[in-house]
């Protein structure tokens, strides 16, 4: 072999070490899983290990995206960091609305236990963060891992029926998307009935977990009524995270309360739930319902 031949292999083995050593950079900072091991600081700040450690120290942090949305005033971390606060609810809820309602009042960053590409990009920067230095961390977990690292927690809950409609559409068109007729209609209508069947468990079971077994303080809002008075409700819960926020800022908050996370109506030419569905959903939320009304409307507060 001659000596050009030898050089010229020795380099390309050089460049593929390099590229080798470059992937195995990228893929170690990415989050491992679901992992909620965490560890807390001498500031009491919770840090999750397997989320972006940087992210719990001060002049660490990656430069975030900036998104297309206007907001009220220039998001920020807070400073300094609170305990960790969960916004838990079961998905289709409302709860990426409900982040961006609070990043227009407050001006501070909410975060998730996910990392969702498309939010992470347009108006959530701070996603994949779940420790203190957010406002409050979406999560549609439940059992004692979810539960684990928080000190206090929001439980947004909306009916099992638009919910679960509304996890189908997201599933089968996005945040703001649709599902197709022929969606429902899939493998003659099984595909939807399996879905609502096992949607309506997790419904039952993300509620009532999180308003039966969390230990911290807890405060309940209904979508429903989140809908119907924006400003009472999110003043609750402004409240609940004791952070006053300016009568400025929150007036331009409810200015732009739209936001582009609210999927609009749709009608159907049918009605998806049949009348078997619709006694199972209404036998299940008049259990979470009376569980809620007794011990946690419209805040519960534990010690």
């Amino acid at each position: 072999m001659s000596r050009t031949r030898v050089w010229a292999l020795g380099i390309l083995l050089l460049l593929y070490l390099i590229g080798v050593l470059l992937l195995s950079a990228v893929t170690l900072h990415e989050p491992k899983g679901n992992s909620f091991s965490t560890k807390v600081s001498e500031y009491g700040q919770q840090i999750s290990r397997s989320k972006h450690l940087e992210y719990g120290v001060s002049g660490l942090r990656p430069p975030l995206r900036r998104s297309k949305i206007q907001w009220c005033s220039e998001l920020r971390f807070l400073e300094p960091p609170q305990v960790p606060v969960a916004l838990a609810s079961f998905p289709g809820s409302g709860n990426t609305w409900l982040r961006y309602l609070l990043q227009q009042a407050t001006g501070i960053y909410t975060g998730s236990v996910y990392k969702d590409y498309g939010l992470l990009k347009n108006g959530f920067p701070a996603e994949s963060i779940m420790n203190g230095s957010v406002l409050v961390v979406k999560t549609h977990e439940y059992g004692p891992p979810a539960r684990r690292p928080f000190s206090k927690a929001i439980l947004l809950v909306r009916a099992p029926t638009p919910a679960i409609q509304a996890e189908f559409n997201r599933q089968s068109g996005g945040h703001i998307g649709f599902a197709s007729l022929e969606r429902y209609k899939r493998n003659r209508g099984k595909y939807w009935q399996q879905f609502v069947a096992e949607k309506l468990i997790s419904w039952r079971q993300t509620n009532l977990d999180w308003l039966r077994n969390f230990t911290g303080p807890t405060h309940v809002i209904f979508y429903e009524q989140l809908v119907k008075n924006v400003a009472n409700t999110v003043k609750t819960i402004l409240d609940f995270l004791e952070l006053p926020v300016s009568d400025e800022l929150f007036n331009c908050a409810l200015d732009r309360k739209e936001g582009i996370y609210r999927r609009k109506r749709r009608a159907l030419a049918f009605d998806p739930f049949t009348a078997d569905m619709k006694r199972m959903i209404e036998k299940e939320q008049r259990r979470v319902y009376e569980e809620i009304y007794n011990f946690a409307m419209p805040a519960r507060k534990k010690r």
